[in-house]
């Protein structure tokens, strides 16, 4: 998949802007603040419908406007693609392909893969389960419609859940029969995710390590370990053991939605017991077996987003992360950097077409 062309209205920092794209690498170059980022991140948006550093779409609404714009090309085997995101305050998101608006916005992910490397990946290891959910999540819904619908169904069922949970603390009442149609349809969807999720870390986990050890050449062990308290019995029993619990905490306690993964260097936590650059190794390992992983169930390159990388990490892994990306099992790479001579420099040496763009 190759971004031809990119018009924003409107779109954070940006009144009205358009941008022609090189089939392989392109680098946007200028000083803090004049949109660099935004405009990886509306190719990101363009993929998954939704920005990657604040996914509430009016927020990205440029100050003083009511409305976005983002409008984006693309080629795929000599077939164009027409991708058009808009969003009007007080109104519902539109996406549209070819001109015609999807009526469901997950019949849209999967089209465009695209992997984003980002300052902003570091909360995969600083922030809560939450965002490790996430990214797991994402992987495995780009290229697998049915997780990503069993996904929603499942949250939107345990949102109701919750709400008959806060009803029953409300009203002094309690109805057995109602709570357990929602946790049998929250054990047939979730089980399922469940099982889906263990087979993705078994397969994803040798690739991560392939990449750590290209990107560290260090010798220590890394390991991603899944943990789910559907490991320990089925959904329905800890519904049961933990009827009170719930109750007296008026939301759902067990579950996939407490799914995480521990990411652990020499068998310890990389957050208190890895380096800095050992972390950032990690995340860099992490989203490139990303890239490895979408490419071999999409069947083509993802686009790669490289935002702000110069800045944020030591030449040698820099130079390393490049090496990797000069090979041409990559396709079309976005990278964002404030210095375009450094940036120039370290791009002409790997004898790849590109293109510089000023900001």
């Amino acid at each position: 998949m190759i971004l031809t062309d990119l018009s924003l209205v409107n779109y954070k920092n940006f009144e009205s802007q358009s941008f022609s794209f090189d089939h392989k690498i392109n680098c946007m170059v200028g000083n803090n603040g004049v949109g660099k980022t935004t405009v990886l991140d509306a190719v990101y948006h363009l993929a998954y419908g939704k920005s990657y550093f604040n996914p509430i779409s009016s927020q990205n609404i440029r100050h003083g406007a009511d409305f976005f714009v983002i409008d984006g090309n693309f080629t795929h085997n000599e077939q164009p693609q027409r991708i058009l995101i808009s969003n009007k305050k007080g109104q519902k998101k539109v996406i549209k392909r070819n001109g015609k608006a999807y009526e469901r916005f997950s019949d849209h992910i999967g089209l465009i893969p695209v992997v984003i490397i980002s300052p902003a990946d570091r909360d995969l290891i600083t922030e809560g389960s939450d965002v490790r959910r996430k990214f797991m999540d994402g992987v495995l819904s780009l290229n697998d419609p049915a997780y990503l619908q069993n996904l929603l169904d499942y949250n939107k069922v345990l949102s109701q859940r919750n709400s008959l949970l806060k009803y029953f603390a409300l009203n002094n009442t309690y109805n057995e029969d109602t709570l357990g149609v929602y946790n049998e349809q929250l054990d047939q969807l979730g089980t399922p995710l469940h099982k889906r999720r263990e087979e993705f870390i078994a397969q994803f986990t040798p690739i991560f390590n392939t990449r750590y050890q290209e990107i560290s050449g260090g010798h220590e062990a890394v390991s991603l370990n899944y943990k789910s308290q559907l490991q320990e019995m089925p959904l329905m029993e800890l519904f049961a053991q933990n009827l009170n619990k719930d109750k007296a905490l008026q939301y759902t306690s067990q579950g996939i939605h407490k799914d995480d993964l521990n990411f652990q260097i020499d068998g310890h936590p990389i957050k208190k017991f890895g380096s800095q650059g050992q972390q950032k190794s990690f995340l860099i390992a992490l989203k490139l077996a990303q890239f490895d992983f979408v490419k071999d169930k999409a069947e083509q390159n993802p686009i790669l987003l490289l935002d702000d990388i110069f800045d944020k990490l030591d030449e040698s892994r820099v130079a390393q992360l490049l090496q990797l990306v000069k090979e041409d099992n990559f396709g079309q790479i976005f990278i964002s950097d404030t210095h375009a001579q450094r940036t120039e420099a370290v791009i002409s040496s790997i004898h790849q077409s590109y293109k510089m763009i000023a900001l």
